[in-house]
């Protein structure tokens, strides 16, 4: 006789394959940074081209959601949260993470991001104090150190410092994204949230293209707008959808241990497309880094 899947059960199983499916996507997100900087684009320039080409998506979207007859009325506090949430989630943690590329090969980017649970935790003890179990320490230790390790092996010199910088701070924004996502996804729903936040990052990093770059760094190789076209629709409005849509279902702590696929999705793609070394540093270290998630997906479900 067949198991019947409770709701409640079936509901969690979407969300993980959701989540971990926005996961692989993003993971994509690197690899197309990274070939379109062999044309000597500027992060600013290919950011603001993303979020151009994105744009129409989350523009209808939101129409769409608006149209609704059960749509909630935004209050001013939802205008305010949706702002900032939209200019620390996407703006600023792309814009971060887009300079830091320039330093730091996609494998070493997408595992610093990887962080970002870890960073959720911290977050959520300093700001709704929760204490830190003991397994969530060890999961953090084993992913720093697995970080540590590949980071010292990475050649670079003084670069590679201030890529790791950048892309941590990128991490760290985005953990804050995730913390103050919850009720609003809730509240609104993940599809008009997601529209939403997506086309305040847009503006705001069209917004600063325009004020920091003449028109005339638009003037690039065809391949950088094929390559931006691409990052929009398969690394950026794909992955933002799933990713809401499975924060609903499962939580954004959840949500957050399950992105284990981006960092060996990247570092495969990179072997693949860049030529990125499949070191012996970098594979120890990876494997240190998902076992510290792994264990701090356990101490979440206990």
């Amino acid at each position: 006789m067949a198991q019947i899947i409770q709701p409640e059960n079936r509901d969690r199983n979407v969300g993980t394959i959701l989540v971990v499916s926005s996961a692989v996507a993003s993971s994509a997100k690197a690899i197309f940074v990274k070939l379109a900087y062999a044309y000597r684009v500027d992060p600013i320039t290919l950011l603001a081209l993303r979020m151009a080409f994105a744009m129409p998506f989350f523009l209808g979207t939101a129409l769409w959601s608006h149209r609704r007859t059960d749509t909630t009325r935004l209050s001013r506090r939802d205008q305010i949260t949706l702002l900032i949430l939209g200019c620390v989630g996407y703006y600023l943690a792309s814009t971060l993470d887009f300079i830091g590329l320039k330093y730091i090969s996609a494998g070493l980017e997408r595992l610093m991001l990887f962080l970002y649970p870890t960073l959720v935790v911290v977050l959520s003890a300093l700001l709704f104090r929760r204490p830190v179990r003991r397994q969530e320490t060890v999961a953090m230790a084993l992913s720093y150190a697995g970080i540590l390790l590949v980071f010292l092996r990475e050649a670079g010199g003084g670069a590679i410092f201030t890529g790791g910088a950048l892309v941590f701070a990128s991490a760290l924004a985005y953990a804050v994204f995730l913390v103050g996502s919850g009720h609003m996804i809730q509240r609104l729903g993940a599809t008009r949230f997601t529209a939403l936040t997506m086309i305040v990052a847009g503006l705001a990093c069209i917004a600063q293209f325009l004020v920091t770059r003449p028109l005339r760094a638009l003037a690039l190789p065809a391949a950088v707008y094929i390559l931006a076209l691409a990052m929009a629709l398969l690394s950026t409005v794909v992955p933002a959808f799933l990713l809401s849509a499975g924060i609903r279902r499962i939580g954004p702590r959840r949500a957050a241990l399950l992105g284990f696929a981006g960092p060996i999705s990247t570092i495969l793609l990179a072997w693949i497309f860049l030529g990125e070394p499949l070191t012996a540093a970098k594979i120890a270290g990876t494997g240190l880094v998902l076992a510290g998630m792994l264990q701090l997906r356990a101490a979440d479900t206990n």
